[in-house]
Protein backbone atom coordinates (compact mmCIF):
# COMPACT_ATOMS: atom_id res chain seq x y z
CA UNK A 1 0.00 0.00 0.00
CA UNK A 2 2.87 2.61 0.67
CA UNK A 3 4.09 1.78 -2.70
CA UNK A 4 0.80 3.28 -4.42
CA UNK A 5 0.80 6.06 -1.38
CA UNK A 6 4.43 7.52 -2.21
CA UNK A 7 4.43 6.83 -6.02
CA UNK A 8 6.77 3.99 -5.94
CA UNK A 9 7.57 1.15 -8.60
CA UNK A 10 8.46 -1.31 -5.93
CA UNK A 11 10.08 -1.13 -2.14
CA UNK A 12 12.97 0.68 -2.94
CA UNK A 13 14.59 -0.86 0.16
CA UNK A 14 13.72 -3.90 -0.58
CA UNK A 15 16.04 -7.06 -2.56
CA UNK A 16 14.39 -6.56 -6.12
CA UNK A 17 16.71 -3.78 -6.49
CA UNK A 18 18.26 -3.93 -9.89
CA UNK A 19 22.06 -4.70 -9.74
CA UNK A 20 23.24 -2.14 -11.58
CA UNK A 21 21.35 0.63 -9.26
CA UNK A 22 22.98 -0.63 -5.64
CA UNK A 23 25.02 2.58 -4.52
CA UNK A 24 28.39 3.49 -4.57
CA UNK A 25 29.66 3.21 -0.77
CA UNK A 26 33.08 4.18 -0.11
CA UNK A 27 33.19 0.60 1.55
CA UNK A 28 31.65 -0.85 -1.85
CA UNK A 29 34.23 1.11 -3.66
CA UNK A 30 37.40 -0.32 -2.22
CA UNK A 31 35.93 -3.96 -2.20
CA UNK A 32 35.61 -3.21 -5.98
CA UNK A 33 39.69 -2.46 -6.30
CA UNK A 34 40.09 -5.35 -4.28
CA UNK A 35 38.23 -7.71 -6.65
CA UNK A 36 39.75 -5.90 -9.27
CA UNK A 37 43.39 -6.65 -7.76
CA UNK A 38 41.96 -10.56 -7.53
CA UNK A 39 41.06 -10.60 -11.03
CA UNK A 40 44.66 -9.82 -11.97
CA UNK A 41 47.09 -11.69 -9.88
CA UNK A 42 43.95 -14.65 -9.10
CA UNK A 43 44.00 -16.80 -6.26
CA UNK A 44 42.41 -16.69 -2.98
CA UNK A 45 40.34 -13.53 -1.41
CA UNK A 46 38.57 -13.32 1.57
CA UNK A 47 35.83 -10.98 2.66
CA UNK A 48 34.09 -10.83 5.89
CA UNK A 49 31.48 -8.63 7.69
CA UNK A 50 28.53 -8.75 10.23
CA UNK A 51 25.41 -10.15 9.23
CA UNK A 52 23.02 -7.37 6.73
CA UNK A 53 26.79 -5.74 5.63
CA UNK A 54 25.81 -6.36 1.82
CA UNK A 55 28.15 -9.42 1.18
CA UNK A 56 25.83 -11.00 -0.65
CA UNK A 57 25.23 -7.89 -3.11
CA UNK A 58 28.43 -7.03 -3.74
CA UNK A 59 28.99 -10.68 -4.95
CA UNK A 60 26.30 -10.26 -7.18
CA UNK A 61 27.24 -7.28 -8.73
CA UNK A 62 30.54 -8.50 -8.77
CA UNK A 63 29.39 -11.83 -10.61
CA UNK A 64 27.27 -9.82 -13.15
CA UNK A 65 29.92 -7.66 -13.84
CA UNK A 66 32.42 -10.50 -14.97
CA UNK A 67 33.04 -11.17 -18.88
CA UNK A 68 31.49 -14.32 -19.58
CA UNK A 69 33.93 -14.97 -22.60
CA UNK A 70 36.80 -15.02 -19.98
CA UNK A 71 35.35 -15.99 -16.32
CA UNK A 72 33.22 -18.76 -15.22
CA UNK A 73 31.46 -17.12 -11.62
CA UNK A 74 30.40 -20.17 -9.60
CA UNK A 75 28.57 -19.55 -6.47
CA UNK A 76 28.15 -21.83 -3.85
CA UNK A 77 25.91 -21.06 -0.28
CA UNK A 78 27.41 -23.31 2.30
CA UNK A 79 24.28 -24.82 4.03
CA UNK A 80 26.15 -28.19 5.12
CA UNK A 81 29.41 -28.48 6.68
CA UNK A 82 30.46 -32.11 5.42
CA UNK A 83 33.11 -32.80 3.99
CA UNK A 84 30.95 -34.97 1.02
CA UNK A 85 28.36 -32.09 0.25
CA UNK A 86 30.83 -29.77 0.31
CA UNK A 87 32.65 -31.84 -2.59
CA UNK A 88 29.45 -32.95 -4.48
CA UNK A 89 27.97 -28.82 -4.16
CA UNK A 90 30.96 -27.41 -5.62
CA UNK A 91 31.00 -29.92 -8.42
CA UNK A 92 27.36 -29.20 -9.46
CA UNK A 93 28.27 -25.01 -9.28
CA UNK A 94 31.20 -26.26 -11.40
CA UNK A 95 28.56 -28.00 -13.94
CA UNK A 96 29.86 -31.62 -13.00
CA UNK A 97 28.33 -34.81 -12.33
CA UNK A 98 29.15 -35.93 -8.80
CA UNK A 99 31.31 -39.39 -8.13
CA UNK A 100 30.37 -41.34 -5.25
CA UNK A 101 33.69 -41.60 -4.08
CA UNK A 102 35.79 -38.70 -2.53
CA UNK A 103 38.89 -39.26 -3.88
CA UNK A 104 37.04 -39.50 -7.43
CA UNK A 105 35.45 -35.78 -6.70
CA UNK A 106 38.54 -34.79 -5.93
CA UNK A 107 40.30 -34.86 -8.86
CA UNK A 108 37.24 -34.18 -10.55
CA UNK A 109 37.36 -30.56 -9.10
CA UNK A 110 41.05 -29.95 -9.96
CA UNK A 111 40.30 -31.52 -13.47
CA UNK A 112 37.39 -29.33 -13.96
CA UNK A 113 38.80 -26.01 -12.83
CA UNK A 114 42.35 -26.78 -15.11
CA UNK A 115 40.01 -27.61 -18.13
CA UNK A 116 38.58 -24.21 -17.73
CA UNK A 117 41.49 -22.40 -17.24
CA UNK A 118 44.04 -24.50 -19.63
CA UNK A 119 42.25 -25.39 -22.20
CA UNK A 120 39.09 -22.69 -22.60
CA UNK A 121 41.02 -20.26 -21.21
CA UNK A 122 38.43 -19.50 -18.97
CA UNK A 123 38.86 -18.47 -14.97
CA UNK A 124 36.88 -20.33 -12.87
CA UNK A 125 35.94 -17.74 -9.75
CA UNK A 126 34.38 -20.03 -7.24
CA UNK A 127 32.74 -17.89 -4.32
CA UNK A 128 31.75 -20.11 -1.17
CA UNK A 129 29.15 -17.97 0.82
CA UNK A 130 28.98 -18.04 5.04
CA UNK A 131 32.68 -19.72 4.96
CA UNK A 132 32.01 -19.11 8.69
CA UNK A 133 29.98 -22.21 8.81
CA UNK A 134 32.97 -24.33 7.43
CA UNK A 135 34.88 -26.98 9.84
CA UNK A 136 38.92 -26.95 10.41
CA UNK A 137 38.25 -30.63 8.26
CA UNK A 138 36.97 -28.96 5.29
CA UNK A 139 39.50 -25.67 5.42
CA UNK A 140 42.51 -28.09 5.47
CA UNK A 141 40.54 -30.01 2.35
CA UNK A 142 40.19 -26.01 0.51
CA UNK A 143 43.70 -25.96 1.34
CA UNK A 144 44.57 -29.41 -0.44
CA UNK A 145 42.10 -28.86 -3.38
CA UNK A 146 43.14 -25.82 -4.42
CA UNK A 147 47.25 -26.45 -4.57
CA UNK A 148 47.74 -26.69 -8.40
CA UNK A 149 51.42 -27.95 -9.77
CA UNK A 150 53.59 -27.84 -6.48
CA UNK A 151 51.35 -24.61 -5.37
CA UNK A 152 53.47 -23.03 -8.12
CA UNK A 153 49.74 -21.61 -10.00
CA UNK A 154 46.42 -20.57 -9.17
CA UNK A 155 44.34 -20.94 -12.39
CA UNK A 156 41.20 -20.01 -9.85
CA UNK A 157 39.84 -17.49 -8.39
CA UNK A 158 38.23 -18.43 -4.76
CA UNK A 159 36.08 -16.00 -2.81
CA UNK A 160 35.74 -16.95 0.70
CA UNK A 161 32.93 -15.23 1.86
CA UNK A 162 31.45 -14.81 5.77
CA UNK A 163 30.37 -13.28 9.16
CA UNK A 164 33.58 -12.41 11.37
CA UNK A 165 34.22 -15.78 12.50
CA UNK A 166 36.08 -16.88 9.89
CA UNK A 167 38.52 -15.03 11.41
CA UNK A 168 38.74 -16.60 14.43
CA UNK A 169 38.92 -20.01 12.60
CA UNK A 170 41.78 -19.09 10.26
CA UNK A 171 43.61 -18.42 13.04
CA UNK A 172 44.34 -21.61 14.83
CA UNK A 173 47.41 -23.61 13.93
CA UNK A 174 45.49 -26.23 11.87
CA UNK A 175 44.66 -23.74 9.32
CA UNK A 176 47.84 -21.21 9.04
CA UNK A 177 48.74 -23.28 5.79
CA UNK A 178 45.75 -21.86 4.20
CA UNK A 179 45.98 -18.19 6.04
CA UNK A 180 48.95 -17.46 4.50
CA UNK A 181 48.03 -18.80 0.85
CA UNK A 182 45.24 -16.04 0.55
CA UNK A 183 46.08 -13.07 -1.08
CA UNK A 184 43.36 -10.66 -0.21
CA UNK A 185 41.62 -9.43 2.50
CA UNK A 186 38.99 -7.26 3.11
CA UNK A 187 36.54 -6.41 6.04
CA UNK A 188 33.74 -4.12 5.27
CA UNK A 189 32.56 -1.32 7.16
CA UNK A 190 28.95 -0.23 6.09
CA UNK A 191 27.41 2.85 5.63
CA UNK A 192 29.11 5.92 7.14
CA UNK A 193 26.93 8.57 8.82
CA UNK A 194 27.63 11.17 5.47
CA UNK A 195 26.50 8.50 3.24
CA UNK A 196 23.13 7.81 4.07
CA UNK A 197 21.47 10.19 3.03
CA UNK A 198 22.69 9.68 -1.28
CA UNK A 199 22.36 5.90 -0.11
CA UNK A 200 18.30 6.76 0.58
CA UNK A 201 17.87 9.15 -2.07
CA UNK A 202 19.37 6.71 -4.46
CA UNK A 203 16.86 4.09 -3.68
CA UNK A 204 14.21 5.90 -3.71
CA UNK A 205 15.26 7.35 -6.90
CA UNK A 206 15.59 4.11 -8.60
CA UNK A 207 12.17 3.09 -7.41
CA UNK A 208 10.98 5.96 -9.06
CA UNK A 209 10.64 8.70 -6.53
CA UNK A 210 12.74 11.57 -7.35
CA UNK A 211 12.68 13.70 -4.20
CA UNK A 212 14.31 12.90 -1.15
CA UNK A 213 11.39 12.24 1.52
CA UNK A 214 13.39 11.17 4.40
CA UNK A 215 14.11 14.85 6.47
CA UNK A 216 17.92 14.88 8.11
CA UNK A 217 16.50 14.13 11.26
CA UNK A 218 15.01 10.94 10.13
CA UNK A 219 18.58 9.77 8.12
CA UNK A 220 20.08 10.57 11.49
CA UNK A 221 17.63 8.86 13.96
CA UNK A 222 18.38 5.77 10.91
CA UNK A 223 21.76 5.76 11.58
CA UNK A 224 21.96 5.72 15.09
CA UNK A 225 19.39 2.91 14.81
CA UNK A 226 21.34 0.83 12.70
CA UNK A 227 25.03 2.38 13.00
CA UNK A 228 24.76 1.92 8.78
CA UNK A 229 24.32 -1.78 8.86
CA UNK A 230 22.75 -1.92 5.43
CA UNK A 231 20.09 -4.59 5.98
CA UNK A 232 19.25 -2.73 9.31
CA UNK A 233 18.83 0.70 7.01
CA UNK A 234 16.83 -1.10 4.09
CA UNK A 235 14.17 -2.56 7.36
CA UNK A 236 14.02 0.31 9.17
CA UNK A 237 13.16 2.74 6.03
CA UNK A 238 10.75 0.01 4.78
CA UNK A 239 8.82 0.60 8.43
CA UNK A 240 9.39 4.12 8.44
CA UNK A 241 7.50 4.09 5.26
CA UNK A 242 4.52 2.19 6.36
CA UNK A 243 4.03 3.96 8.79
CA UNK A 244 4.20 7.49 7.46
CA UNK A 245 1.80 5.73 4.86
CA UNK A 246 -0.83 4.46 7.62
CA UNK A 247 -0.76 8.38 8.97
CA UNK A 248 -1.12 9.57 5.29
CA UNK A 249 2.22 11.68 5.90
CA UNK A 250 4.39 12.36 2.52
CA UNK A 251 7.49 13.34 4.38
CA UNK A 252 9.42 10.85 6.99
CA UNK A 253 10.70 12.68 10.19
CA UNK A 254 11.98 11.40 12.97
CA UNK A 255 8.85 10.48 14.70
CA UNK A 256 8.07 8.62 12.07
CA UNK A 257 11.36 6.75 12.52
CA UNK A 258 10.70 6.18 15.90
CA UNK A 259 7.43 4.65 15.74
CA UNK A 260 8.65 2.51 12.59
CA UNK A 261 11.38 1.44 14.71
CA UNK A 262 9.39 0.37 17.54
CA UNK A 263 7.27 -1.69 14.73
CA UNK A 264 10.28 -3.48 13.55
CA UNK A 265 11.43 -3.71 17.19
CA UNK A 266 15.21 -3.06 15.39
Amino acid sequence: MFRQFFGLKYNPFGKEIDISDVYESEDIKELNSRFKYIQNIRGMFLLVGEPGMGKSTALRKFSAGLNPGLYKPCYFSLSTVTVMDFYRGLLISLGEVPSHKKVTMFHQIQQAIMSLYYNQKITPVIILDEVQMLSNSILEELRLLFNFKMDSENPFILILSGQLQIRNKLQLAVNAPLKQRIAVKYVMQGLKPEELSDYIFTRLKSAGLHENIFTQAAIEAIYSASKGVPRLVNSLATSSLMYACSIKQKHVDEEIVYQGQKDFDI
